[in-house]
């Protein structure tokens, strides 16, 4: 239904151009700008309105927004008090997609309220401390590789390198992965960043050494580490937006747990269709 409003709102707006200015003074929500054989239309309604058209529409000149929102209010209303006046069943269907628009628009508005209570610094440094607080330091490793087909070709570039082969130049020269275009150069990683072999050898190197062929599904590598370092846990205030937005779903789901705990539900019984939200044709019935 909102994309149907704003989408109405959109082409209003394509045919109107000068704006209205309002001249009275303690203009509140309520204000009555327009009206429809009698049916008010209020400056609230504009506000709403305006607040669901698409984002890429929310820029244009107030001038041109007022006067297509306006404009559409007035054509629905005509329209919606044409329908309920001529049309003797009004679908079923209509009735339903009401019930579930007002749930939705009040389960919002609950949401947007529980979620934006204050929370707590204790709060949010007791969450950071069980998350982060015994979080040991977590080893990096930079490195560079080159990868060959077979382990004889990966076994014969390390004679090379041993012979003082330079480790970039060869893998510019040698590797079939899309690294040897920079000398190999992998960047730093962090553990679970590469496949489970090549991380078992780079962990078990010492640095500046070169390693045995290592196989993996891609190939045979030859791997040189380069540094290695321990990254510290992520400080509070770098985690602090997470762990708020961690907090405020919990505390929604703590309201709805509350809710739930003290209202009567019931809910489909054992074997019941899920197939049958699929017949649109209960709708006419």
């Amino acid at each position: 239904m909102r994309n149907f409003l704003a989408a109405s709102a959109v082409s209003a707006l394509l045919a109107l151009g000068a704006g209205v200015a309002y001249a009275g003074e303690d203009v509140t929500a309520d204000t009555v700008i327009a009206s429809v054989n009698g049916t008010d239309i209020t400056l609230g309604h504009v506000i709403v309105l305006r607040n669901q058209l698409p984002e890429e529409y929310q820029g244009l000149p107030d001038e041109v927004l007022f006067e297509g929102i306006v404009s559409q209010l007035i054509e629905q209303t005509l329209l919606a008090d044409y329908a309920e006046a001529t049309i003797a069943d009004i679908p079923r269907e209509i009735g339903i997609a009401l019930d579930n628009e007002r749930r939705a628009l009040f389960a919002s508005v609950m949401i947007d309220e529980v979620a934006g209570r204050e929370i707590a610094d204790a709060d949010i440094q007791a969450t950071y401390e069980a998350a982060y607080g015994n979080l040991p330091p977590e080893p990096e490793f930079n490195a560079s590789h080159i990868l060959l087909e077979t382990e004889a070709e990966a076994q014969a570039v390390i004679e090379e390198l041993n012979g003082g082969a330079d480790f970039a130049e060869l893998a510019k020269e040698k590797s079939i992965g899309p690294s040897g275009v920079d000398g190999g150069a992998l960047g730093w990683f962090g553990l679970g960043m590469m496949v489970e072999p090549f991380e078992a050898a780079v962990v078990g190197m010492e640095v500046g050494t070169i390693s045995a062929p290592v196989q993996t599904q891609f190939g045979w590598h030859v791997i040189r580490l380069s540094e290695k370092r321990e990254k510290p846990a992520p400080t509070l205030e770098e985690t602090r937006p997470s762990i708020m937005d961690s907090l405020r779903q919990k505390a929604v789901e703590a309201e709805i747990a509350a809710l739930s705990a003290g209202a009567d539900i019931t809910r489909p019984p054992e074997g019941f269709d899920p197939t049958l939200m699929r017949d649109t044709s209960l709708l006419l019935k």
